[in-house]
């Protein structure tokens, strides 16, 4: 079994009292990480929100009616939290009435998991992140040199687990994982009545990797008034589909203010909505899925390390820009990332001006696993 990152940290978490929550995309092995976790353990209870029983028993509960259920049991493990109707008042009655009793619940949805969880046990929870497999988690299974010998076929491909796991299958899955379960969370609570709408404008997302984007022209391509096309990427990236980067502007008349990138968690799975699976050397989106790459990797470096920065692209009306900031404790380090070896850009005199104390470096495929190690 490929050791996941996210254990470590979940296990320093086991001693005290709080739930544990922990979020993620569908398909990206949070049961299977449970399951291993607690394979040996006889005094757990495992109830799955997938199954009708388990969510008729556990609506409107009452503390008495729990400790029936839960017994001796010391842990429980609420799988598939989100499709239980009141799963943060069932946990907040568990927490503080069922002593010595540790809970943890997953979803895959958070905008409907964090409604039912985050008022009810504020104060009372640890949240956590899963993603597929990380580039680190892989250069440790296997070793990094076999890594970097994958690496255009992750560039391709990504990281789902079921992808990694069966090799020469992947477009098939991918396509499965996308048609079963990418919007699978969205159309059931939002009850789009239009999802190709929604499709459209994720394949739009997917061509536009690594630009700016302009929810105008996302309205105009997809038939959506701007507020839909705003609520519709909102609901994508907490149905963790895709995830926003929003621009640097403090120092410069000439900074864009309002500009937003949009970048996918997966890049199987940006490749899987517009069914592009050609070699590295037969594509003209390289740098865009370069970029895509080391934006979702260093995302689950920065979580999994407990990293909490804020981020950032830089562009100015000039259209002079920069990649990828990061600012944490006091300082700021800024990122171009190049797929091409030859391609050696200097930063720009205006923002290092702007910036003057940011440390700055060049990320391509000679130095890019420094970039993504914890």
């Amino acid at each position: 079994m490929i050791e996941r990152s996210i254990q470590k940290l979940i296990e320093k978490r086991m001693g005290d009292k709080k739930a544990i929550v922990l979020y993620g995309p569908r398909q990206v092995g949070k049961t299977t990480l449970l399951r291993a976790m607690f394979a040996n353990s006889a005094d757990i209870v495992w109830w799955n929100g997938d199954e009708p029983d388990i969510r008729n028993l556990l609506d409107q509960v009452t503390s008495s009616f729990l400790k029936a259920m839960i017994g001796k049991a010391k842990t429980i493990v609420i799988d598939e939290a989100q499709r239980i109707k009141n799963i943060g008042i069932t946990i907040k009655l568990i927490i503080d009435n069922i002593p010595d009793v540790k809970v943890i619940a997953s979803g895959s949805s958070s905008f409907e998991l964090a409604n039912k969880i985050n008022e009810p046990l504020t104060g009372r929870k640890w949240d956590f992140m899963m993603f597929p497999f990380s580039h680190h988690e892989m250069a440790e299974h296997h070793g990094m040199i076999e890594e970097r010998r994958l690496l255009e076929r992750r560039l391709i491909y990504g990281y789902y687990p079921d992808v990694v796991n069966n090799g020469g299958d992947e477009a098939a899955i991918l396509n499965s994982i996308a048609n079963s379960y990418l919007y699978k969370d969205i159309l059931i609570w939002e009850q789009i009545k239009k999802p190709q709408n929604l499709e459209k404008l994720v394949q739009a997302l997917a061509f536009q990797v690594g630009s700016e984007v302009s929810y105008n022209e996302l309205g105009r391509l997809c038939s959506l008034d701007n507020e839909t096309v705003e609520r519709y990427i909102e609901m994508l990236e907490k149905a963790f589909v895709v995830f926003r980067l929003g621009s640097l502007s403090r120092n410069l008349r000439s900074e864009l203010k309002k500009s937003r990138k949009i970048y996918f968690f997966d890049n199987g799975m940006r490749n899987a909505v517009i069914n592009q699976f050609s070699p590295i050397g037969l594509r003209n989106d390289n740098g865009a899925l370069w970029e895509n790459f080391l934006m979702s990797e260093r995302m689950k470096r920065n979580a999994y390390s407990g990293l909490f920065a804020n981020t950032y692209f830089w562009r100015t009306k000039e259209q002079q820009e920069i990649d990828y900031i990061e600012e944490y404790n006091g300082k700021m380090y800024a990122f171009e990332f190049k797929w091409g070896e030859a391609n050696r850009k200097k930063f720009p005199h205006t923002f290092i001006n702007a910036y003057p104390e940011v440390d700055t470096k060049i990320i391509n495929r000679e130095n890019y696993e420094d970039f993504l190690k914890p």
